[in-house]
C-alpha cells in the first residue's frame, strides 16, 4: 500500500532509541523528510542520515525552548511541517506514590506531557498554513490502567490522551487530524536496558531479563497474544495514522497491547 508519505516533512520527538527510533526509520522508508529530535544523536540516527537524509537535532525537549527549536529546524530546512509525532516520554519505577516529590512530578510531566504541548504549539501554525496535516501522540495503556509504580508517568500519559481529544476537536474543521496510540509493554531499551523494567521483573521472579520479557511479563500482565509488542509494530501503526490513507481518522486512540486491556 502506498501511504502517500513521500516528501512529507515529519518531526519526531524522542527519536534516538526505542519506539521513536523505529518511527523515524519507518517514515524514512516511506520517503519522508524526517527531522528527529533527541537529547543527543546516536549511531542509529547517523545511519538513517547517511541512508535516508534524516536530520538529527540534538535538543532538550523538556525545556520551554527546546520544542520551538526543533520545529524551527524543520521549517528552515523544508519550509513546512506536515506531520508531528510526539513520542518523548520517561518513567521511573518506584515503591510508592509517597516516594515522589514535586521535582520528580515536574520532571516526568516536562518530558512526557509538556514536551508534547509545546511541540504541538510550535508545529500547529505551520500545519494550519498548509490547511492539512497530522499529529500522532504516543500515549500508553497506563493512561487508563492503574499501575502505582509509575503513577506520575500514568498521570502524564492520561493528560496526553486528553490533549489528543481536545486538539482533534478544535483543529479537525481546519484539516488537521490528531490521534493517539496507546502501547502496552514494548521491547525497547525502556524495558531491556541494564537496570530497566525487565531487570526489575527478573529479580522479582528469580529469572533472567530475557525470560522476563518473553514469558513473565506476558503471563503476569495478562497479554492475550502471549508476547510483548515490538517497536516496529507501533511504528507501522504510526505511519498509517499519519498518512493521507487514514484521511478521516481523527480524535481516536488505538491500543496496541496484545489484548492486555480487557475492557472497552
Amino acid at each position: 500500500m502506498d501511504l502517500q508519505l513521500a516528501d512529507k516533512v515529519v518531526v519526531v520527538t524522542g527519536a534516538s532509541k526505542g519506539i521513536g527510533l523505529a518511527i523515524a526509520e519507518a517514515f524514512c522508508r516511506e520517503g519522508a523528510h524526517v527531522v528527529a529530535g533527541s537529547r543527543s544523536s546516536t549511531p542509529e540516527l547517523a545511519a538513517l542520515h547517511a541512508k535516508h537524509g534524516l536530520t538529527a537535532v540534538p535538543v532538550d525537549l523538556s525545556t520551554p525552548d527546546g520544542p520551538d527549536a526543533l520545529v524551527q529546524v524543520a521549517v528552515d530546512q523544508y519550509n513546512r511541517v506536515d506531520v508531528l509525532v510526539n513520542n518523548l516520554g520517561t518513567a521511573t519505577s518506584r515503591a510508592s506514590f509517597l516516594d515522589i516529590d514535586d521535582a520528580e512530578w515536574q520532571r516526568i510531566f516536562n518530558m512526557t506531557l509538556f514536551s508534547a504541548v509545546r511541540t504541538s504549539r510550535a508545529a500547529l501554525p505551520h500545519l494550519l498554513d498548509a490547511g492539512k496535516g497530522s499529529l500522532v501522540n504516543i500515549s500508553s495503556i497506563n493512561a487508563r490502567l492503574p499501575f502505582p509504580a509509575v503513577v506520575d508517568y500514568s498521570a502524564a500519559k492520561a493528560g496526553l490522551t486528553s490533549l489528543t481529544k481536545s486538539l482533534s476537536e478544535e483543529f479537525a474543521p481546519r484539516g488537521i487530524r490528531v490521534n493517539a496510540i496507546a502501547p502496552g509493554p514494548v521491547r525497547t531499551p525502556f524495558w531491556t536496558a541494564p537496570g530497566g523494567f525487565a531487570d526489575a521483573t527478573a529479580a522479582q521472579a528469580g529469572t533472567t531479563a530475557q525470560e522476563a520479557m518473553d514469558v513473565v511479563v506476558p503471563q503476569s500482565m495478562g497479554i492475550s497474544s502471549g508476547r510483548v509488542t515490538e517497536a516496529h509494530e507501533v511504528a507501522d501503526l504510526t505511519v498509517f495514522l499519519a498518512s493521507p490513507v487514514a484521511g478521516n481518522i481523527t480524535g481516536a486512540e488505538f491500543t496496541i497491547d496484545g489484548g492486555q486491556v480487557k475492557t472497552v
